[in-house]
C-alpha cells in the first residue's frame, strides 16, 4: 500500500472516529436532557461502592468479606437498574457502542498516519543444523503430546530433551550441556519460567532462541505474535524463520523474558499451596497481607526517582501498552531498552473507590518506565530492625517462579541481548500502537489531500 493510501485511510478513519465521538457525546447529553447530571453522578457512586465492596472481599475476612462481596455485585445490578428505570435502556447501550466505534476508527487511524518501526528482522544466513528443543510434557495442561510436538520437531531435525513430570531438573545446566554438545539453536516447549533460563543461556552462547508456545500463558509468545492456539506452528521457523534480536530482563543476575513481581502477588506464589489452589491461597492470603500488615512495603529507586510504600509493583520487560484501551496487556515492542513500572498502594476503601473511579490519575497507581529500579523492603517494615543483621530478604515472583532474593533486588536489561528466531508468518504479530491523541485524531480529520494525491 502506497503512503497515499495510507494517508487517505487514515484521513476516512479519523473522521469516521470524530463523527462517532461527536454522537456519543451527543446521546449523553440528550439523555441528561431528560433526567438531569444526577443520574451520571449516581453512576460513579455505584463504581466507587462497588470498589470499596472489592476491597472488603478481598481484604477481610468473615462478615465483612460477605458484605463487600454482596456490594461488589450488587452496586454494578443497581446502578443498571437505575438506568433502566431512568429511560436509558436505549441511550446508555447507544453512547457506549458509539464510544467503542470511536476508539477502534483512532486506533485505526493512527496506525495508517505513522507506520510504526518494528524490532529488525533478518533472514538466517541457513537454517539450525543441530537444534535441540527442551519440552516440558506437563507445562499447559499437557500441549506437548496433544500437539504431537516431539514428532513433528524430530522431523525437522531438532533433538529434542523432555523433562520429566515431577522430577526437579536444572533446565539451564541442560541447555548449557546441548551447547557443549555442538547445539546452535536453542527452544522451548514450556512456561515462561523456564523459558527465561534456557534464554539466558541461549543469549550467553549468541545462540538463536526458539519460543514454543506450550505454556499456560504464553505472554512472550504472545508480544512476539505467535500462534498460542497451535503451538506446533512455532515449529515453522526451522525452516522458514526470521530472526528478531529483543531485549532480555536481569533481575539480580538472573534473566527474565516477561515480568518479576515484588510485594502482595509475590508473597502469594511463595506458599506451597499457591500451585494447586491459586484462587483460594490467594483469597486466604490476601486479608493479612493487604489489611492485617503482614504484607511488607516496598520502597525503590527508578532512575533515581524514589517510589515509596508499595505494596506491590511489577517490573516487564519493556512496557505494557497503557495507550490503547484494546490493546491492554501486551508490550508493542520488546527492543525499548526500557523496564515498565507498576507500583500499587491502597490503604482502604476510600483509596480502592478512588482507584476505580480516576484511574490512572489516583495516587493509589504509579506508572512509569525506567532503565534501572533498585527494590528494597520499606523503611517501616520490621524485617530489618534487628541491629547488626544484613540485608532483608523479601519475596520476589520472576516470570511467576517463586525466589527470595537479599535486597537491594536490581532490575536492568541487557538491550537486544536475545536472539528469537520465528516463523516468517506470525498471526498475532501487531504494529506497535501510537498514543491515543484526540488532538492529532482532529488534525488529520480536517486535512485535505494535496495536489497530487488522490481525492
Amino acid at each position: 500500500m502506497s503512503r497515499a493510501d495510507h494517508s487517505d485511510r487514515a484521513r476516512s478513519l479519523a473522521r469516521c472516529a470524530v463523527l462517532a465521538a461527536a454522537a456519543a457525546v451527543l446521546v449523553v447529553l440528550l439523555s441528561l436532557l431528560r433526567t438531569g447530571p444526577l443520574i451520571i453522578l449516581q453512576g460513579l457512586a455505584g463504581l466507587a461502592v462497588c470498589a470499596v465492596g472489592a476491597w472488603w472481599f478481598l481484604a477481610h475476612r468473615g462478615v465483612v468479606r460477605v458484605l463487600g462481596g454482596a456490594l461488589a455485585v450488587g452496586a454494578p445490578a443497581a446502578v443498571l437498574a437505575l438506568f433502566l428505570y431512568g429511560g436509558l435502556w436505549f441511550t446508555a447501550p447507544a453512547g457506549v457502542a458509539l464510544w467503542a466505534g470511536a476508539l477502534a476508527c483512532a486506533r485505526g487511524a493512527l496506525r495508517a498516519d505513522r507506520r510504526p518501526e518494528r524490532p529488525a528482522a533478518v533472514r538466517p544466513g541457513r537454517p539450525p543444523r543441530r537444534p535441540v528443543l527442551i519440552m516440558n510434557p506437563a507445562s499447559g495442561g499437557g500441549k506437548v503430546a496433544r500437539f504431537g510436538l516431539v514428532e513433528r520437531a524430530e522431523a525437522l531435525g531438532a533433538r529434542v530433551l523432555l523433562l520429566t513430570p515431577g522430577t526437579r531438573t536444572d533446565v539451564e545446566e541442560l541447555a548449557r550441556k546441548a551447547v557443549a554438545e555442538g547445539a546452535d539453536l536453542l527452544g522451548v516447549a514450556g512456561g515462561d519460567g523456564t523459558q527465561a533460563l534456557v534464554a539466558a543461556v541461549a543469549a550467553e552462547h549468541d545462540l538463536p532462541f526458539l519460543v514454543i508456545s506450550a505454556g499456560t500463558r504464553n505472554h512472550l509468545a504472545m508480544d512476539l505474535g505467535l500462534d498460542r492456539s497451535d503451538p506446533s506452528r512455532c515449529l515453522d521457523a526451522l525452516t522458514d524463520g526470521v530472526e528478531l534480536r529483543v531485549d532480555l530482563g536481569d533481575v539480580a543476575g538472573r534473566a527474565f523474558v516477561n515480568t518479576v513481581s515484588f510485594g502482595v502477588y509475590a508473597a502469594i506464589v511463595q506458599r506451597p499451596e499457591y500451585r494447586d489452589a491459586k484462587a483460594g491461597t490467594a483469597l486466604d492470603a490476601l486479608p493479612d497481607l493487604l489489611a492485617g500488615g503482614a504484607g511488607e512495603r516496598l520502597d525503590a529507586l527508578a532512575d533515581g526517582l524514589p517510589v515509596s510504600g508499595q505494596q506491590a509493583l511489577l517490573v516487564s520487560n519493556n512496557p505494557y501498552s497503557a495507550a490503547d484501551p484494546l490493546e491492554v496487556g501486551r508490550r508493542p515492542r520488546l527492543d525499548g531498552g526500557e523496564l515498565g513500572v507498576l507500583g500499587i498502594r491502597v490503604d482502604g476503601a476510600a483509596q480502592a473507590a478512588d482507584l476505580a473511579v480516576r484511574g490512572a490519575l489516583s495516587p493509589a497507581l504509579t506508572v512509569l518506565t525506567s532503565r534501572r529500579l533498585e527494590v528494597r523492603a520499606g523503611a517501616g517494615d520490621d524485617s530489618d530492625s534487628a541491629a547488626g543483621t544484613a540485608a532483608a530478604s523479601i519475596p520476589v515472583a520472576v516470570d511467576g517462579e517463586a525466589l527470595t532474593l537479599p535486597t537491594p533486588v536490581v532490575c536492568t536489561l541487557r538491550p537486544r541481548a536475545l536472539r528469537v528466531l520465528v516463523p516468517r508468518n506470525r498471526p498475532g504479530a501487531m504494529d506497535q500502537v501510537p498514543e491515543l491523541n484526540w488532538r492529532r485524531i482532529a488534525t488529520l480529520a480536517l486535512d485535505r489531500p494535496g495536489p497530487g494525491a488522490r481525492a
